[in-house]
């Protein structure tokens, strides 16, 4: 049985991979800002769980968390720093306030997090660390700008973690999905407070995925990262959707391309 460790386990993403951790039959803690807004699980899996309040920007929530998680289990197999927030509007639009906002959850709180569950990983010299990202962590676009780099910072930082962890058996993965059933791009996820008229068209595009397709199951998002979390030699990325599958293969290709150009 492992024990995973889950960041923004109230909804989205975190919600269905509480549930399918849960099936598989390891345990989790799940976290949140709000730790009663966990969905209630059937009584036989309840032991497996542990609810405790995690806000990524606090550190002494994060410190208690992992102290109750270690308390608890006796040890945290899986990390997944999954919380973040999201921010919709042209870099330009983008204050500065807004973005440091972004940046101190979506960055500066997985670092938070992750340092203070490392410690634990190592001690044990086992470990797998699931970063959330995005396929805009990978490409960016209009609309995206701020958010996008605040996802690139991490795939950063877990570039650098998989090398600096692989000799105590602690693996790092990337994950990158594209769009699914959450509410990402409404409730979920701000738009700027400032608008310019001269990026009307690119708060169009916005408001059309706002209200375009639905985007992939959730669940079938976390029966991936269960899946990944169990094969020996996990991948460094893993795109989680076909749009996220063609967003990244079309940068990669014009990235070969200008290469080849430039050679």
């Amino acid at each position: 049985m492992r024990i995973w460790l889950v960041t923004g386990a109230s909804r989205g993403l975190g919600a269905a991979l509480v549930d399918a951790v849960l099936a598989r039959g390891d345990a989790v803690v799940a976290t949140a800002r709000v730790p009663e807004r966990i969905a209630a699980v059937s009584s036989e899996h309840e032991d497996r769980l542990l609810r405790c309040r995690l806000d990524v920007t606090d550190p002494d929530t994060v410190r208690r968390a992992v102290a109750a998680a270690v308390e608890r289990f006796g040890r945290i197999d899986v990390l997944v720093n999954n919380a973040a927030l999201g921010l919709l509007g042209a870099v330009e639009e983008t204050s500065v306030e807004e973005a440091r906002t972004l940046f101190d959850t979506n960055v500066l709180g997985v670092l938070s997090v992750t340092n203070q569950v490392l410690p634990v990983m190592r001690a044990q010299r086992s470990g797998h660390v699931l970063m959330m990202s995005s396929m805009g962590g990978f490409a960016s676009g209009a609309g995206f700008g701020v958010y996008a780099a605040s996802k690139f910072a991490v795939e950063g930082l877990a570039e650098a973690l998989r090398e600096e962890l692989a000799p105590f058996g602690i693996a790092v993965t990337i994950a990158e999905p594209g769009v699914f059933q959450t509410d990402f791009a409404s409730v979920g996820s701000a738009q700027t407070g400032r608008s310019i008229d001269d990026y009307r068209q690119v708060g169009e595009t916005l408001a059309e995925y706002d209200d375009g397709e639905p985007g992939g199951d959730p669940a079938w998002a976390a029966a991936q990262l269960v899946a990944v979390a169990e094969r020996e030699d996990p991948p460094l990325r893993l795109p989680l959707g076909a749009d996220a599958v063609a967003r990244i293969s079309g940068k990669l290709t014009a990235v070969a391309a200008e290469l080849a150009d430039l050679a």
